[in-house]
């Protein structure tokens, strides 16, 4: 059964806010994008908030914003690292129905230039690739719904999200 929101996860560069925006405004729900609100709470770039507090003091924010994001018939695009926060992922379980874009590490490292400028928090010592392998287990524990995105176009991937959904639906 769907809930009255959809929470997209995926990594950096899969297009959860190219793709919720579109979905949004198809299935008439408001768009919510959680990095948007984080830096709004903070005054503050996702970049400078890590420079200033590190890894572990952004999660604790990004966990909270998250945590306690109350919206009904939304779709909600928070950042790749939301994962960890088990706090914000139970609450998105309960509110809403979890869309996990998946695209290859090939296509996700293609347009992704650079990790750090896109505000891609790595461990020290951690490789790109590692991250990535880490997070999909991640998302593949929490999806309740996988679409993968490799060789489609982003019109593509929209309707493949929407039956994907409209499908749950009649399940």
């Amino acid at each position: 059964m769907i809930k009255s929101n959809l929470v997209f996860i995926g990594m950096p560069a899969v297009g959860k806010s190219t793709v919720g925006v579109v979905v949004a405004k198809r299935l008439g729900k408001q768009f919510v994008d959680t990095d948007l609100l984080i830096q709004a709470q903070e005054g503050k770039l996702l970049r400078e908030i890590i420079a200033e507090i590190g890894e572990e003091g952004f999660l604790g924010i990004e966990n909270q914003v998250n945590r306690d994001l109350n919206v009904k018939n939304a779709v909600i695009s928070p950042g790749g690292s939301v994962v960890y926060c088990e706090e914000a992922m139970k609450h998105f379980k309960e509110i809403g129905t979890i869309v996990y874009l998946k695209a290859s590490y090939q296509t996700i490292k293609q347009r992704i230039k650079s990790p750090k400028k896109r505000g891609v928090v790595l461990k020290e010592g951690q490789t790109f690739r590692q991250l990535y392998d880490e997070r999909v287990k991640l998302f593949e524990k929490y999806a309740d719904i996988t679409v993968c995105e490799d060789g489609y176009l982003i019109e593509q991937t929209i309707e493949n999200v929407l039956n994907a959904v409209e499908n749950l639906s009649k399940s």
